[in-house]
């Protein structure tokens, strides 16, 4: 069963899903409203749709810019000024059914993709940046993400 990946951004929105054999399936975006919070979230709600396409997954991971709060699963983007404290952990596990959703900075988890699938593969520590429409990055020190 595949996973959902999920990149909340200031520019855009984006979900693909991700095979067990690793293979991503096409990318859905759209730009990223500069409306209130539930025009925000319909619009990560379409790109979702389109991403799963009827498809069973088994969970979802949203990287997303900060700050957040892994914990409580909310976030309020410097970039998205319509969500504060916006609960979207929750909200997209309930579009998909109950399944499992993770929240993470979206540079901490494209530092952590690299690691593993990119251009970190077999160091012993990396440093990933973003800089976009902010900037971030993601520390892995001996397979540990700081």
């Amino acid at each position: 069963m595949s996973v959902l990946a999920v990149d909340v951004g200031g520019t855009k929105l984006a979900a693909a899903l991700v095979r067990p054999d690793g293979r991503i399936g096409p990318l859905a975006t759209r730009p990223t409203p500069k409306g209130d919070a539930e025009e925000v979230f319909s619009a990560l709600a379409a790109v979702v749709t389109e991403a799963v396409g009827g498809e069973e997954v088994s969970g979802a991971g949203i990287g997303s810019a900060g700050p957040l709060d892994a914990i409580a699963g909310t976030v309020s983007p410097v970039n998205i000024a319509g969500w504060r404290g916006f609960p979207v952990r929750d909200r997209l596990a309930a579009l998909l059914g109950g399944r499992p959703v993770v929240l993470v900075n979206d540079a901490v988890a494209g530092a952590v993709g690299e690691y593993h699938h990119g251009a970190g593969r077999g160091v012993r520590a990396m440093l990933g940046m973003v800089v976009s429409t902010g900037v971030g990055g993601g520390l892995i020190l001996d397979g540990r993400v700081y």
